[in-house]
């Protein structure tokens, strides 16, 4: 998949949208984020442009241990943010000064072109596993399609997910970032409950066992506890906690779909 292509996409719709919320202030200030709890879209769109220039550093300076967390001189902002949001304070739901979103399209511009000019496989940190420039441009790649979708959802008018990208980052979900999840909050163990996820708009099929020791995908025998069937994006949305099941295909216990979400919390 070209995960360079699908960034420069998404981060220009994302930008779009962006733009458009800019424009459409209510009497309240700028619209909240429905399905990022306790953020508005100036909110979102600092987020994201934080995570480009934190990827920037990485691969930027070719990185091999973990960034300073306390060092922020990485997010290069101006000298003048009258406007901007400050996180300590969300919602923050003033107007989205221009000056944040030039500052987003610059980041989201340079990331593209540094994923562009690296090998997938040069060795730079991350928080997963995988240590590779490969690993962000998915990573990015996926983040950048959620948070369109938020934004776009936010004004009432998301689209769906790319299939090709939704159906991967579904995979992603089970190999990256359920293990993940369940490192980091240690969360309790599974008793080897069996999920299946099933794409209705292509042939993606993938298995869930939630076992003691971790997450298996597509492995084990036996029958699955629950089926879920949706459109690539659908499955990944809901994976992301973006949507619920209810309106989607559901076969078998219909309460394990939300256990799984305890047995992978969020990050």
């Amino acid at each position: 998949m070209d995960y360079v292509a699908q960034f420069r996409r998404e981060v220009e719709a994302f930008e779009g949208a962006a733009r458009v919320a800019s424009r459409e202030v209510g009497d309240d200030g700028v619209a909240l984020v429905p399905s990022c709890p306790d953020w508005s879209v100036a909110d979102l769109v600092f987020h994201l442009g934080a995570v480009h220039r934190y990827v920037i550093h990485v691969i930027g300076e070719g990185m091999t241990d973990r960034p300073n967390d306390n060092d922020f001189a990485f997010l290069s902002l101006p000298g003048d943010r009258a406007g901007w949001p400050d996180p300590r304070l969300a919602p923050n739901r003033g107007l989205l000064p221009a000056g944040l979103l030039d500052w987003f399209h610059e980041g989201a511009s340079r990331l593209a072109s540094l994923f562009a000019q690296h090998d997938p496989a040069e060795r730079v940190w991350s928080w997963s596993d995988e240590q590779s420039v490969g690993f962000w441009r998915r990573m990015q790649a996926i983040e950048a399609a959620v948070h369109r979708w938020d934004i776009e959802h936010a004004l009432g008018a998301a689209q769906p997910v790319d299939r090709q990208l939704a159906a991967d980052a579904v995979s992603h979900t089970f190999e990256v970032m359920a293990p993940a999840r369940r490192a980091r909050q240690n969360a309790p163990a599974g008793q080897g409950e069996r999920l299946r996820f099933r794409q209705s708009d292509g042939f993606g099929l993938w298995v869930v066992q939630m076992d003691p020791e971790g997450v298996l995908l597509n492995e084990g025998t036996g029958c699955c506890d629950v089926e879920l069937t949706a459109t690539a994006s659908e499955l990944m949305l809901f994976l992301w906690r973006r949507i619920p099941s209810d309106g989607l295909e559901v076969r078998g216990d219909a309460a394990l779909l939300e256990r799984y979400f305890k047995l992978v919390p969020p990050l």
